[in-house]
């Protein structure tokens, strides 16, 4: 079971990254996916989650607008679309795969997590 991240790099503030995980077969096609990050300091929270067929999406409140999700099951392939980016949006962002099909917010149901990718923005 793998999953992995890539896309972060170093943009200024209004700027736009989009980042990709892909996952191995068996954990993808019928699990919904995660977003989450971890800022210097702080815990790791949620940013957004997709179903497993893309069919509905969710956001926090503080990317909602500027954050977009969505997967190619073919792929087997996530993506976080990061636009108006800002300051605070640095941090290592990671995918993780649920346990269910439905997605949500809930950490404790996302058994699989990859290795993170780095997103800095500079004011």
């Amino acid at each position: 079971v793998q999953l992995q991240a890539s896309g972060g790099g170093s943009v200024q503030a209004g700027g736009s990254l989009r980042l990709s995980c892909a996952a191995s077969r068996g954990i993808f096609s019928n699990n919904a996916m995660g977003w989450f990050r971890q800022a210097p300091g702080k815990e790791r929270e949620f940013v957004g989650a997709i179903a497993w067929n893309g069919g509905s999406t969710y956001y926090a409140e503080s990317v909602k607008g500027r954050f977009t999700i969505d997967r190619d099951n073919a792929k087997n392939t996530v993506y976080l679309q990061l636009n108006s980016l800002k300051p605070e949006d640095t941090a290592v962002y990671y995918c993780a795969a649920n346990r269910y099909s439905r997605g949500g917010s809930f950490q404790n149901d996302y058994p699989y997590w990859g290795q993170g990718t780095q997103v800095t923005v500079s004011s």
